[in-house]
């Protein structure tokens, strides 16, 4: 079965940076995998797209992240990645990692991985 891990995340303060993985694992085929991303819900609020990359590597990020967020993935290992700078306050939330089956069209997502940047 699909599974994706995450790890990474923690507690920075604002202005730091933080690191973010997520391994997909289970798909018939690694080119089963299309887009990747990376979604964000912080309490009270509703889940937002921060970032996502094709297979090919084209990337979209959220306004709110342009600039201080990378995304990028390795498709021989099935990893996507996120390298977050100059965290805000803004940018706590619990991160997910999403992966979009090419065939079904399914979206997989994550546990989540809690950011929690201090002020």
């Amino acid at each position: 079965q699909v599974q994706l891990v995450e790890s990474g995340g923690g507690l920075v303060q604002a202005g730091g940076s933080l690191s973010l993985s997520c391994a997909a694992s289970g798909f018939e085929s690694a080119f089963d995998i299309g887009p990747m991303g990376w979604y964000r819900q912080a309490p009270g609020k509703q889940r937002e797209l921060v970032a996502i990359i094709s297979r090919g590597g084209n990337t979209n990020y959220a306004d709110s992240v342009k600039g201080r967020f990378t995304t990028s993935r390795d498709n021989a290992k099935s990893m996507v990645y996120l390298q977050m700078n100059s965290l805000k306050p803004e940018d706590t939330a619990i991160y997910y990692c999403n992966v979009n089956h090419r065939r079904s069209g399914y979206d997989y997502w994550g546990q989540g991985t809690q950011v929690t940047v201090s002020s």
